[in-house]
C-alpha cells in the first residue's frame, strides 16, 4: 500500500528567522479522525502568531508543529461521526480556535475562547503551511462566496481577531478609534470600524503602512508612538510592543478603553496611575475568539465587502514570507498559495 505524502513546513527549532527555524519536509497526508474533515489547502494566511510560534515567543505546544491557521481549502475527505455540515468538494475555512471542551463554566456561558482545555491550529495541532490539514467539523467555517481564496485567508484570523478586538475596545457609536500598528489584522479592522461610522486614526511604523491607512479612509496616520491629532474614545494595539501601551493610554479621552489584540506582547513599562489610567481609562486583553465571533464577522464581511491587501507567496517560500513579516516589509497580509 502506497501512503500518500505532501509537502509541508515544520518548526524545526524555534528561534529568530535568521536562524532558519522552519524546515520544508515531505510527510504523510493526515487522515481525518472521528468528527474531522480533511482539507486540501488552497491558501493560508501568514499571521504574526505564526511568527511567534516559529521564533519561540510562544512556548512549544507541539514539537515540530506545522504552523498556519488562516486556511482556505476544499473538503477532500470526511471522517466518521461527523454531523453532515460539510460535503466533499465544499469550500471551507480553518481558523485559530480548533477545539474547546464545551462543558466548562466558560464554555457554558459563551466564553469558549477562555476554555482551559482550548486547542489551537498551528500550535497544538498541525496547520496550513502544508498541502493538506485536518479540522474538527464543528470548528470549520463556511465562507462568503464573494471573495477569492487569497482574500479570504487573512479574514480567518486577522479579520476575526480584529473584530473581537473592536468589540473589546467598546468604541461608542461615531467615536474616534486609534489603531497602533497597521498590518494584516489592523487594515481589516479599520475598514470594519469605518463601515460602522467611526473616525479612525492610525499610528504605525513604515511609510507604506501609513499610505495604506490613508487610502482606506483613515483620518490621520503618523508614526507608532506619535500622539494623534484628537483625543481617542478607544484604541486597539496590534503591534506586539509593550512600550506603546503608554502613549496609547495617554491618547485616550476620559473613559476610553485600550484593547490589546495580540497573543504576545513585550513587557509594558511602569504605568503612572494619574497619566495613564485615571478618569476611568482602562486596558483590556483579547484572548482568541469564539465561534460566534467568527460567524458574525464572516457574515459582516459578506454584507460589507472588505478590501483585503495581500502579498502572495508560493508555499515553497513560507520562510521568506515569515522573514518579510518579521522585518516589517509587508503592507497588508501575506498569503501562501498551494
Amino acid at each position: 500500500m502506497v501512503i500518500p505524502t505532501m509537502s509541508a513546513w515544520r518548526v524545526r527549532r524555534p528561534g529568530p528567522m535568521a536562524t532558519h527555524p522552519l524546515e520544508r519536509v515531505t510527510v504523510p497526508v493526515p487522515e481525518p479522525g472521528s468528527g474531522e474533515l480533511l482539507v486540501a489547502v488552497h491558501a493560508c494566511g501568514v499571521c504574526r502568531t505564526d511568527l511567534h510560534v516559529a521564533e519561540g515567543d510562544l512556548p512549544v505546544h507541539r514539537p515540530s508543529v506545522i504552523p498556519g491557521h488562516e486556511v482556505v481549502g476544499e473538503v477532500a475527505a470526511i471522517g466518521s461521526d461527523t454531523g453532515g455540515g460539510f460535503a466533499v468538494g465544499d469550500r471551507v475555512g480553518i481558523a485559530w480556535l480548533r477545539m474547546a471542551c464545551g462543558s466548562c463554566r466558560f464554555c457554558v456561558r459563551g466564553q469558549e475562547n477562555l476554555c482551559p482545555q482550548s486547542r489551537y491550529t498551528g500550535w497544538d495541532a498541525d496547520g496550513g503551511y502544508a498541502e493538506f490539514a485536518t479540522v474538527p467539523e464543528t470548528f470549520a467555517h463556511h465562507l462568503p462566496a464573494s471573495y477569492s481564496d487569497t482574500e479570504l485567508a487573512p479574514l480567518l484570523c486577522a479579520g476575526i481577531i480584529g473584530y473581537r478586538s473592536l468589540l473589546r475596545a467598546d468604541l461608542p457609536a461615531g467615536g474616534r478609534l486609534g489603531i497602533y500598528g497597521f498590518g494584516g489584522s489592523a487594515h481589516l479592522t479599520a475598514q470594519v470600524a469605518l463601515a460602522q461610522g467611526a473616525e479612525v486614526h492610525v499610528m504605525t511604523r513604515g511609510e507604506r503602512a501609513r499610505e495604506l491607512a490613508l487610502s482606506l479612509g483613515a483620518a490621520s496616520a503618523q508614526d507608532a508612538a506619535d500622539r494623534p491629532p484628537v483625543a481617542l474614545d478607544a484604541a486597539i494595539l496590534f503591534a506586539p510592543v509593550g512600550e506603546l501601551v503608554l502613549p496609547a493610554l495617554e491618547a485616550l479621552e476620559r473613559g476610553g478603553t485600550l484593547a490589546i489584540a495580540g497573543i504576545y506582547l513585550s513587557d509594558i513599562p511602569v504605568l503612572s496611575y494619574e497619566r495613564h489610567l485615571f478618569q476611568e481609562r482602562q486596558v483590556r486583553s483579547v484572548t482568541s475568539n469564539t465561534r460566534d465571533d467568527a460567524r458574525n464577522f464572516l457574515e459582516f464581511a459578506a454584507q460589507h465587502h472588505i478590501d483585503v491587501t495581500t502579498v502572495e507567496y508560493p508555499l515553497g517560500r513560507a520562510d521568506d514570507a515569515l522573514s518579510a513579516l518579521s522585518d516589517g516589509r509587508i503592507a497588508g497580509a501575506a498569503v501562501l498559495l498551494v
